[in-house]
């Protein structure tokens, strides 16, 4: 029931941001989707959530699940090719990713035909498995085209008057990052932009049994990840904000710009305490800072390696600092944005495990305590950013103070949540033979 309830309610808002896309004369996430059977797709996400898929699979059928999806995807490149189709980067392997769809759809087809009972279900929950993680880029997409369609004002100058509680981070990271020179603003772009890959190689070593024992575990990244996706953008229509390097900076990708800037200062000028306003913006620049996803789904993937390895643990943590580098030296956060991304992300992931093991006074509290915390944050940041910043010292030790007691009540719940756990999973001692 659950699986099915979650599968109408995703097919609803997809045919939802469909029609809303189509309002503005562009494509939805379906129409993308279904482009992406014939046309040449992004072929990261596609492979990703095949991969995901193939956590249901034995090995021989992923080799074989992967050999037919190249296999399409090398005749859909030659037929492209030969067509002269044009792809966004010019490189060949641009003309990749239809396979990994296709072979996608036609396990669901072999499960609904040819699978019954539990392996029918499984089958099926690995397809759709794959298949979110496809549908939520495209999802992303749109949500972010609406973003910037229906909110013409920003919110950046009451941010960025907020962000000096805590001396404006992004003005230092950013003078920071282009001291290293091309060296490390390469290392961080490559960490920002394949955010969505740590996550699908967490999820894989988190998901690496369920071929052996036949069902899924009860929580994974993959969740969490999804749920920080869907309720993410819902927060950038009510506190729409561009970020530093397009309101105060030259703006980045060609995208933005001075024209629309209320002032050319980042990261070079330190930004003057003055009265915000709400200011207008293009209809191009998506409003997708608050709070910051990136460092959300990073926090996620740094919860979820604790578990692991060494080398997922060390690779976790990496992560996670070097995406919240990222955000502020690109400029495309400032830093109270992070601070609620974090406290975002812990209240997300205490509510899910909350959810999954049953809900207990504790985990009501930590997430209704985690909730308001991140609700003052957005309530502080729009309506009493002067102040913030007239009192740096007071204003930015509370924002710290806030975002550690949420960490503080989360791992602390999270250890009397897993003792509990490991004596459920604990078998009863039998008795010796005499």
């Amino acid at each position: 029931m659950l699986w099915a309830t979650a599968g109408v309610a995703a097919l609803a808002l997809l045919v939802a941001l469909e029609i809303a896309a189509r309002r503005y004369g562009q494509p939805g996430p379906i129409t993308n989707q279904l482009k992406g059977l014939i046309l040449a797709p992004k072929p990261g996400p596609l492979y990703g959530g095949l991969a995901l898929m193939s956590v249901v699979l034995t090995w021989p059928q992923r080799i074989i699940a992967a050999g037919v999806a190249i296999g399409i995807d090398v005749v859909f490149a030659l037929v492209r090719w030969a067509a002269g189709a044009k792809v966004t980067d010019g490189h060949f392997f641009d003309f990749f990713g239809s396979g990994a769809l296709w072979v996608m759809l036609g396990c669901a087809v072999i499960a609904v035909t040819r699978r019954t009972g539990r392996e029918r279900v499984l089958l099926l929950k690995g397809v759709g498995l794959g298949l979110l993680l496809v549908a939520g880029r495209k999802t992303g997409d749109t949500w972010l085209l609406i973003t910037s369609k229906t909110r013409p004002a920003v919110l950046d100058q009451y941010v960025a008057t907020a962000d000096h509680a805590l001396g404006n981070p992004s003005w230092t990271a950013g003078r920071l990052l282009q001291a290293t020179g091309p060296i490390g603003i390469h290392i961080l772009d490559l960490v920002y932009a394949k955010l969505a890959v740590a996550a699908i190689v967490v999820a894989l070593y988190q998901l690496r049994h369920v071929v052996v024992e036949r069902r899924f575990p009860r929580h994974h990244v993959v969740r969490t990840f999804l749920v920080i996706g869907l309720l993410g953008p819902g927060i950038y229509m009510i506190f729409p904000v561009v970020g530093p390097v397009f309101a105060y900076g030259p703006g980045a990708s060609g995208t933005g710009g001075v024209q629309w800037a209320a002032a050319n200062l980042w990261p070079h000028t330190p930004l003057p305490i003055t009265t915000p306003q709400v200011m207008p913006y293009d209809q191009i620049t998506p409003r997708n800072c608050m709070p910051s996803l990136h460092t959300a789904w990073a926090t996620a993937i740094f919860i979820h390696t604790r578990k692991g390895s060494r080398i997922l643990r060390f690779a976790g943590a990496f992560w996670l600092i070097a995406t919240l580098a990222a955000t502020l030296g690109f400029g495309y956060h400032y830093g109270v944005d992070l601070i609620a991304g974090v406290v975002f992300a812990l209240t997300v992931e205490a509510a899910l495990r909350s959810l999954d093991r049953g809900w207990d006074r504790r985990g009501i509290q930590l997430v209704v305590y985690g909730a308001t915390v991140f609700a003052a944050l957005l309530v502080s940041y729009r309506y009493v950013p002067m102040e913030m910043a007239r009192h740096q010292g007071v204003s930015g030790s509370l924002l710290i103070l806030a975002m550690t007691s949420v960490v503080y009540g989360y791992v602390r719940a999270a250890r009397l949540w897993e003792p509990a756990a490991a004596a459920a999973r604990q078998p009863e001692p039998q008795p010796e033979p005499v």
